[in-house]
């Protein structure tokens, strides 16, 4: 237990030294808004930070609370999500931003159990709001600080419930935000997924990475480990690339069912463009009206 405590310190120190000036500046970050550190983290599940960036200050700035969300139609929030993809969040948002208004008085809730009974809020999401908007002492675990957790903390893979308690028991109290920031940028920009940067890692150069204390021994602790999200499966040709295009048409106006096939990108293909079709209607993300295709 002991020698678990002094690496902990070990590595707080080293790591809480390398911030803030191994940050990227996010606007997020200058925000301890509920509602907003919320919206971040829904629009930066499987989508690169450079994508939010322009269309999350967009965002709030239309919905600045779940009252806001919530008054507007589902389709309104599907217009605003345009560029991010992975467009049935944004009807999750909705749904969640409802919910808070009926539940909970239009003010996200700051316990973990009520977090996650929000649609489209999951272990993450929830942690990551109890952390950066309420303070709260929880590690934050996506697949950038699962990677470091593997390879710094543990040097071994880990599993699921091994790596949420790591990710807890290293966490500084009272330092939270500052805390599990650091971890996410390391993990982004640095404890790289391929090619590590291990000479411009704090942990490593402080000896108190475990995997880099010896030697980087194969396999990489970071394979196979939970939370650690390997390659994502081809978009070209896939069903999320027709999706995504006929969103995009019904973000510019009704589509008539007799051009969904045209609109998705499979004009030779009618039955495969039904099936979007079907799919879009089941999430919520269309609504047939009559011999046309809409935003809900």
């Amino acid at each position: 237990m002991e020698g678990s405590s002094s690496r902990h310190v070990a590595l707080r120190t080293a790591l809480l030294g390398w911030s803030p000036e191994g940050w990227r500046d996010l606007p997020w970050r200058r925000t301890r808004d509920p509602w907003a550190v919320l919206v971040s983290e829904l629009m930066l599940q499987q989508t690169q930070v450079s994508r939010v960036l322009g269309p999350f200050e967009a965002f709030v700035r239309r919905f600045p609370d779940p009252g806001a969300c919530a008054a507007a139609a589902a389709g309104d929030v599907v217009a605003a999500w345009a560029g991010l993809g992975y467009n049935r969040r944004a009807v999750l948002l909705h749904r969640s931003a409802t919910q808070v208004v009926e539940r909970h008085g239009g003010r996200l809730p700051a316990q973990l159990d009520a977090l996650l009974a929000l649609p489209g809020v999951g272990p993450y999401t929830a942690r990551a709001v109890l952390v950066f908007a309420f303070g709260q002492d929880h590690g934050v675990v996506d697949t950038n600080a699962a990677r470091v957790l593997a390879r710094a903390v543990a040097g071994a893979p880990l599993g699921a419930h091994e790596v949420q308690a790591r990710a807890d028991e290293v966490v500084p109290p009272a330092d939270a935000w500052r805390w599990n920031q650091s971890v996410l940028d390391l993990g982004a920009t640095v404890c790289l997924r391929r090619r590590p940067r291990c000479g411009a890692c704090p942990l490593a150069v402080a000896g108190a990475c475990a995997w880099h204390a010896h030697g980087h021994p194969l396999p990489d602790p970071a394979d196979g480990s939970a939370g650690v999200s390997g390659a994502q499966s081809r978009f070209a040709g896939s069903d999320r690339q027709g999706r995504g295009r006929l969103v995009a048409a019904l973000r510019r106006g009704p589509v008539a069912l007799a051009q969904v096939a045209h609109a998705a990108g499979w004009p030779e293909d009618p039955g495969r463009a039904e099936r979007i079709v079907a799919a879009l209607v089941a999430d919520g993300l269309a609504v047939r009206r009559g011999d046309r295709l809409v935003l809900p």
